[in-house]
């Protein structure tokens, strides 16, 4: 579990970004400074809610390698990287996708993720302690759950609906801000201390609930991605794979905007909401009532 945490993490401080240069150079100002331009904060606001969401696209395969230490397989040094390698290759070329880098990073649990801006430009990498604790055919399983959230174009999809969030987000904190400014001109206080405070309060408290959406959204796709391993490993292996995640106490979580795209799940009922992942039991229930060959 890593990408989503630091996708939205990078969003989020580019967020912050935009909103404090925007009060530098006096754009939020212009827009409210006689009342508020709506149409002008609309477009504003889909222009620049964009640019966060990009900016972590674009940023997910070279985080991925930096954050995780993840050491790209150039040149297969023995067997295990010769397999994986060619593991990919081949669930590559059935899901119609380009060849993806392939990487191993050190953990102890077992966890994989998949990044990457564009269906033939993504990276796949798995921990060691994938390698170490499942079987080839579970692992083969895993690799073909994240072959498939590449497929389906997941991290496109999630860049599109934190760009409309982002924008929902930036015009809805600058009209309780520009509220916050007039109610603090009617008793006395500093309208541009007002705004500026209300705005980034706003901006938070939504931005948060925006995260939530894009937590729902994540585990929505978890579903796809397992239905999409198993069509390329077949049924059972997916299964057993993620019985494999089970029978471990809690696989170590992933950091950062690769979250999303990990295999493990979560146990507790109250903290699923904030989860990127569904309870293993359900995916694996959900996989039992379909078989993929």
């Amino acid at each position: 579990m890593k990408r989503v945490l630091l996708f939205l993490l990078t969003n989020f401080a580019v967020m912050a970004v935009i909103t404090i240069i925007s009060r530098v150079f006096g754009l939020d100002n212009y827009m409210t400074e006689f009342g508020i331009d709506y149409k002008a904060l609309a477009i504003y606001s889909f222009l620049w809610g964009s640019v966060g969401s990009i900016i972590a696209l674009f940023m997910s395969k070279s985080a991925a390698k930096r954050s995780m230490g993840v050491e790209i397989i150039e040149n297969p040094s023995n067997d295990t990287e010769s397999w994986l390698v060619e593991t990919v290759r081949r669930q590559s070329e059935r899901a119609g996708i380009g060849m993806p880098e392939v990487g191993i990073f050190q953990s102890a649990g077992p966890n994989a993720f998949a990044t990457g801006a564009n269906r033939n430009n993504a990276l796949v990498a798995v921990s060691s302690g994938l390698l170490d604790q499942m079987t080839r055919e579970e692992a083969e399983a895993v690799m073909g759950h994240e072959i498939s959230h590449v497929a389906n174009g997941d991290m496109i999809t999630m860049t599109l609906l934190q760009g409309i969030l982002n924008a929902f987000v930036l015009f809805i904190s600058r009209v309780i801000g520009f509220v916050m400014s007039s109610a603090s001109k009617g008793r006395g206080g500093s309208v541009r201390a007002g705004n500026f405070i209300g705005t980034m309060i706003a901006q938070f408290v939504l931005g948060f609930l925006a995260a939530l959406i894009i937590k729902w959204f994540s585990r929505y796709r978890e579903f796809h991605a397992d239905a999409g391993g198993a069509k390329l490993s077949g049924s059972m292996n997916m299964i057993n794979a993620l019985k494999a995640l089970q029978r471990v106490s809690e696989p170590q979580p992933l950091k950062g905007q690769f979250v999303g795209f990990g295999v493990s799940g979560v146990k507790s009922t109250v903290a699923k909401l904030f989860s990127t992942h569904p309870p293993l039991e359900d995916r694996i229930a959900a996989l039992e009532k379909k078989d993929y060959q």
